[in-house]
């Protein structure tokens, strides 16, 4: 760890210049998405509604942008960072303090047993009794739960925290993300940055009109790569070690594309470098691949796994 991070602080920050270009592509291919096609081309004929899925095929390139902005490794000004993050989110179709808090607590609870997808205690349950909630999780619920999150923060504060106080149990994700939530700047920005997300997608669908089935396609497919790719990286890996997660191996031009985000071992070790620099630290720590990038994808097919059967982390004397 001690070699890469030297590295990092030796070669400099963020490839700050290319994520600002990157970040207005995306915006652009976004707008494009949303109401150049609908207004413009659609008219001229349906064929041009296939022109949805190569951009389609960069929805987690797309993500791998906001998850830079995320750890601020977008650019080092803290606006800036700030402004393409929020942007580049209400895009994407949640607000960014949502997706930012989900994440960051992801790293630091990565495993344990109240963070795991796939887990069920088979002393409390089934496999056939988790596997709904598994595979609607990995199919489209993840991105679901989060375009629809605008919603309910529209509701009074005083509601949320009695939803909070009677529904949700203490000491769980949920309740650690709520408490962050419901603080009163907090609430203000999911709110503000929810009713753009919800104008761009109400507008967009007005755009497409009678071919609204053509972008409600479209965010189906978003929808489906978000959720079913987010956790290859840490399906079967050992319970409550917080710090692995798998480097899958992918050609390098994919790799490039995804910015780097295959290498989410070393991501999780050293969540401070920088997609560009993620390589070179693989390299100075020996990292090792954990299989095949969509091996691992077919593999989380397989479905939930008794936390029992999963090996632990093994504890430090």
């Amino acid at each position: 760890m001690s070699g890469s991070t030297s590295y990092f602080r030796q070669e400099g920050s963020a490839p700050s210049a290319l994520n600002v270009f990157l970040g207005c592509g995306y915006i652009a291919l976004n707008l494009y998405q949303f109401y150049l096609l609908p207004i413009f081309l659609l008219p001229r004929g349906g064929i041009w509604g296939w022109s949805l899925v190569p951009l389609l095929l960069l929805t987690n390139p797309f993500w791998s942008l906001i998850h830079e902005a995320i750890h601020d490794l977008f650019h080092p000004s803290r606006t800036i960072n700030g402004f393409f993050g929020r942007l580049l989110a209400i895009l994407f179709g949640s607000p960014f303090r949502i997706v930012r808090m989900s994440h960051l607590l992801h790293h630091k609870l990565n495993r344990l047993p109240i963070e795991g997808t796939e887990y069920y205690d088979r002393e409390k349950g089934t496999r056939s009794g988790a596997a709904p909630a598994y595979y609607f999780q990995i199919f489209l619920g993840l991105y679901l739960v989060e375009i629809l999150s605008p919603l309910y923060f529209f509701l009074p504060r005083r509601f949320l925290q009695w939803i909070k106080n009677r529904y949700i149990r203490a000491n769980t994700v949920s309740a650690l993300l709520m408490d962050n939530w419901l603080r009163p700047e907090a609430l203000r920005e999911i709110r503000f940055d929810g009713f753009l997300t919800l104008l761009v997608f109400v507008l967009a669908f007005f755009c497409y009109g009678k071919m609204w089935w053509v972008l409600a396609l479209a965010l189906l497919g978003r929808g489906f790569l978000i959720s079913f790719l987010d956790n290859i990286y840490h399906y079967e890996t050992p319970v409550s070690d917080v710090f692995f997660a798998k480097n899958l191996r992918l050609p390098a031009p994919l790799g490039k594309l995804l910015l780097n985000f295959n290498l989410h071992g070393i991501h999780h070790v050293n969540p401070a470098i920088p997609w560009k620099h993620l390589p070179r630290a693989f390299a100075i720590q020996a990292g090792q691949f954990q299989g095949d990038y969509f091996a691992a994808a077919r593999r989380q097919l397989h479905g939930p796994v008794a936390i029992q059967e999963l090996p632990h982390a093994r504890r430090n004397a």
